[in-house]
């Protein structure tokens, strides 16, 4: 039963022109001045949502986006200030893209964060999909193989520090320690210091591909689902129960997940995506060149591949397949419903704000989301 709310918010600033025929996402913009106003939005949101009793404020790890769409280059650091900003809201990274990290400096950073805030920041890690960052910042991300192998080797070498009160690590790509002189010794092993107060550590993923769901599960990874057509959704949960069920994780189905959709509430249907239209559409302009139309077609084919559609989808199209919620409360609490009784394990709905949508309009939406909405699954 669904009894925890999210949002993800994945750092744009407030953008100007949007929709299909206004400024192309390439040729967006913005001065430092302007970039740095996501600061300002996401500490007025976290108070909000602070206010109004939502779980989790979730954000996204980027770089060199001088397009305005995701301007958060380190989670960990700004959930750590956003704490001494909030009294109870906690704060997701979704995600840290791993590749760009040495992962124990990852490890040390949420260590620390997880003291001082005690518990309020919550780690996630990613394999990235902006070649203009990963590989800037040498990692690689075209060779898809070797990114994966990469990245699941970090990970090895994350939990090791947080698991392991002493360690030594030797894989293909990382050796920790080195066997160098020290104080008259040869170095054996190390330990995080310090490590994280709350252990296990809870680590999220986002959900991309049949082999990064196994990865998930062999390690115990939890999983994040957000923005997907009900057909694509329905198969995603299943392969991850399946996985979880393989390596020795039995779970409910939805168990461990967050699922993610867009929302928008108005008197009407028709009224809340005349609204929304614009901003959904300044989403899929950024986000479409990238793979991230998770829809599926008539015949079960998820979009961009052969033979199904690969154009900029419509929010029609997502209000079909439940991705997106649109109308009266009443409306999208029966929305909600509909996915919540599919999978009895399934704990947490996560609002996705889209891109195009001011933080003034936004932070409305929320607060009609809390009076009208939350109290139906909060009571249940």
């Amino acid at each position: 039963m669904i009894s925890k709310f999210h949002v993800l918010y994945v750092g744009q600033i407030e953008l100007d022109n949007i929709g299909l025929n206004g400024t192309p996402a390439n040729d967006r913009r913005y001065s430092d001045e302007r970039l740095r106003e996501v600061f300002a939005t996401v500490r007025d949101v976290a108070q909000t949502l602070d206010e109004l009793n939502f779980d989790a404020l979730w954000m996204a790890e980027h770089h060199f986006q001088r397009e305005g769409y995701e301007v958060i280059p380190n989670l960990i650091q700004t959930g750590l200030w956003l704490a001494t900003q909030t009294k109870r809201l906690k704060f997701g990274c979704a995600f840290n893209v791993l590749p760009m990290w040495h992962p124990i400096r990852m490890a040390e950073d949420y260590a620390m964060a997880d003291i001082v805030t005690d518990g309020r920041v919550i780690m996630g890690v990613g394999r990235g999909y902006h070649t203009r960052e990963v590989e800037t910042f040498g990692a690689p991300l075209l060779d898809a193989e070797k990114n994966r192998d990469f990245f699941e080797e970090q990970l090895q070498l994350l939990l090791t520090c947080f698991n392991e009160p002493e360690f030594k690590f030797k894989g293909k790509y990382y050796e920790c320690p080195p066997e160098v002189e020290y104080r008259g010794y040869k170095l054996k092993d190390i330990t995080l210091v310090p490590r994280p107060k709350n252990l296990p550590v809870d680590i999220w993923m986002p959900i991309a591909s049949g082999k990064t769901i196994d990865m998930m599960a062999k390690y115990g990874l939890k999983a994040m689902i957000t923005l997907n057509g009900d057909k694509i959704l329905d198969d995603v949960v299943r392969a991850y129960h399946a996985a979880c069920e393989k390596h020795g994780r039995s779970k409910k189905l939805g168990e461990d997940m967050i699922w993610g959709a867009g929302v928008y509430l108005a008197d009407s249907q028709a009224e809340a995506m005349k609204r929304l239209e614009p901003a959904h559409d300044e989403r899929f302009k950024w986000f479409a060149p990238f793979g991230f139309v998770r829809y599926a077609d008539e015949h079960g084919r998820t979009w961009g591949s052969p033979g199904a559609p690969a154009s900029v989808p419509t929010l029609a199209e997502g209000v079909k397949q439940k991705a997106w919620f649109c109308g009266p409360p009443k409306d999208v609490i029966e929305g909600i419903r509909s996915i919540e009784a599919k999978y009895p394990g399934l704990d947490s709905f996560m609002i996705h704000w889209a891109e195009g949508l001011g933080p003034k309009e936004f932070k409305e939406q929320l607060r009609w989301f809390a009076k009208d909405v939350m109290p139906a699954f909060k009571k249940a």
